[in-house]
């Protein structure tokens, strides 16, 4: 391979990727290039790999590494320089809009994937300089990107959780209000639901509470480790029952649905168990389905705030990488397995749970080092 060549794993059908090169672009000057260190698999990556739609690009949207190129106007926006190690959301926002400027820059319309705006692991590579995610060596960094810089002391393994973290926080905190003392349930345990029990659990909640399927065994004895109180196998005892038992009678006082499966009997059982009175129900797991059934005499009844979420600002994701740096909690727990560019179709069929590892193990955070094996 070329000094100027770098090779990244393309998504060229659904299920499919191939390691193709490509060359290293020369930039603007309000523009830059990422070395790379670590790109994590989201959970939205795996609907992306079986879609048919905006194809060829490069997967991977959780990215860290080190400033390789930097444009004297970058440079400048930024406050940054080449070698700085940083973090990229997967938002190229405007900017201008009204969503912008009142900081809801995750809201553009021009980072909206659906509508054709820019987006990290979204965009096709047919769009110059074709380096928009972070399953490569290198990735372009646009002038409309969000960079964070990450404390040296957290390894790059790490660092790559900045982004499902931010989500916790956002979630769990900043939208669902968590505070001191309160109950907090959580359901579903992948990376999301996880980063939900070390965001309750970090701004104060006395109980959090970590449910799931007995087949999740695994993720809910990490939920344990990250500071949950209790767990909950809800197809082998009563969710309604347990939570009561817990808080003796009282309920939840927030439930976060991050729950990749269910519709009805996930969305109901959660609203069954808040407390009489003013309980607060987050929604941020998409479940492609109308929900038939749904019990607005419950939220009208017991005067439930429920909200929809989705996505992170640019101080949730600040909080995540604070948390991070202050190793108070044992975040070695989600970061479960790790490829390089040449496994990154098994790593996808890992996270989506068409398989599970050598071991018979789920995988909870995964991530892609682009430099693994490189010939």
């Amino acid at each position: 391979m070329a000094t100027d060549t770098l090779r990244a794993a393309v998504q060229i059908a659904p299920k499919q990727t191939q390691i193709q090169e490509f060359e290293l672009p020369e930039i603007p000057a309000d523009a830059g290039i990422l070395r790379v260190l670590r790109a994590g698999i989201c959970g939205a990556d795996v609907p992306g790999y079986a879609d048919a739609t905006r194809l060829p690009r490069i997967l991977g949207h959780e990215n860290v590494g080190i400033i390789e190129k930097l444009g004297d106007l970058a440079a400048e926006r930024w406050g940054v320089k080449v070698g700085d190690y940083v973090a990229l959301e997967e938002y190229l926002p405007c900017g201008s809009c009204d969503l912008c400027r009142a900081g809801e820059y995750r809201a553009c319309s021009g980072t909206n994937r659906i509508n054709g705006g820019l987006r990290y692991g979204s965009t096709t590579t047919t769009v110059w300089p074709g380096l928009w995610g972070g399953y490569s060596q290198f990735q372009y960094i646009h002038p409309r990107a969000v960079m964070h810089k990450v404390p040296a002391n957290v390894p790059p393994r790490m660092a790559a959780m900045a982004l499902p973290l931010g989500n916790g926080f956002q979630w769990a905190f900043l939208d669902g209000g968590a505070s001191v003392g309160e109950t907090v349930v959580v359901q579903g345990p992948g990376q999301q639901g996880l980063a939900c029990v070390v965001a309750a659990k970090a701004a104060g909640a006395r109980t959090v509470i970590s449910t799931g399927l007995a087949s999740d065994r695994q993720r809910l004895d990490v939920a344990k480790k990250l500071g949950a109180d209790y767990t909950i196998a809800v197809d082998e005892e009563s969710l309604r029952d347990r939570v009561n038992e817990i808080t003796n009678g009282r309920g939840a006082d927030l439930v976060l649905d991050v729950s990749s499966g269910g519709a009805t009997e996930v969305i109901n059982g959660g609203l069954d168990i808040l407390k009489a009175r003013h309980g607060r129900f987050i929604a941020a797991a998409f479940k492609h389905k109308a929900i038939d059934g749904f019990a607005l005499d419950t939220v009208v009844g017991k005067t439930i705030n429920f909200r929809g979420v989705r996505g992170h600002s640019f101080k949730a994701v600040e909080m995540g990488l604070e948390l991070m740096s202050s190793g108070t909690v044992d975040l070695e727990a989600m970061s479960t397995h790790e490829y390089g560019l040449e496994g990154v179709d098994e790593a996808l069929r890992l996270v989506g749970g068409e398989i599970r590892d050598k071991h018979g193990n789920q995988a909870i955070h995964v991530t892609i080092d682009p430099w693994a094996h490189a010939n």
